[in-house]
């Protein structure tokens, strides 16, 4: 009978380090493929980070996924702005506005943080946000905030 409890107990330990065998490489190849691109310290707002990952999906598109924590509001830089665009440099198309980072707190801490998710066409090299008053700018104008460095 003792023999019977340990070939069964030894099957379901099989089985359970079978699935998190799984789990885990469902998690290593999820990570495989990103590119992460980390924001330089910044002179006009030093205590803003952040990063971006970018990931090419089967349609060969790029899908980025922008975070900034302790953006300083663009009202209190000097000058003050109206708002931030994301910039994204390609080696094909030059510099394009991918977008209007939006600034919020969370519920539960006062720390600033800032998020963009969008896709492109066009591989991307790098990337920076610019303060501006136009959210629909073709070029950028206004001051350089953050930028990564190019791969």
């Amino acid at each position: 009978m003792k023999k019977m409890n340990y070939t069964k107990l030894k099957k379901a330990s099989i089985k359970v380090y079978a699935a998190f065998a799984m789990l885990f490489a469902i998690v290593v190849l999820q990570s495989c493929g990103a590119t992460q691109y980390n924001f330089l310290t910044s002179t006009v707002v030093p205590a803003a980070e952040g990063s971006v990952k970018v990931k090419k999906d089967k349609n060969n598109n790029y899908n980025i996924d922008l975070h900034v924590k302790r953006l300083a509001d663009p009202k209190r830089l000097s000058p003050a702005k109206e708002l931030y665009i994301v910039w994204m440099e390609t080696e094909q198309n030059g510099r394009k506005n991918i977008g209007q980072l939006k600034t919020s707190s969370g519920m539960f801490s006062s720390t600033l943080t800032s998020s963009l998710k969008t896709v492109a066409s066009f591989k991307p090299a790098g990337f920076f946000i610019t303060a501006e008053d136009n959210a629909n700018i073709q070029y950028p104008g206004g001051q350089t905030v953050l930028s990564t460095e190019y791969k």
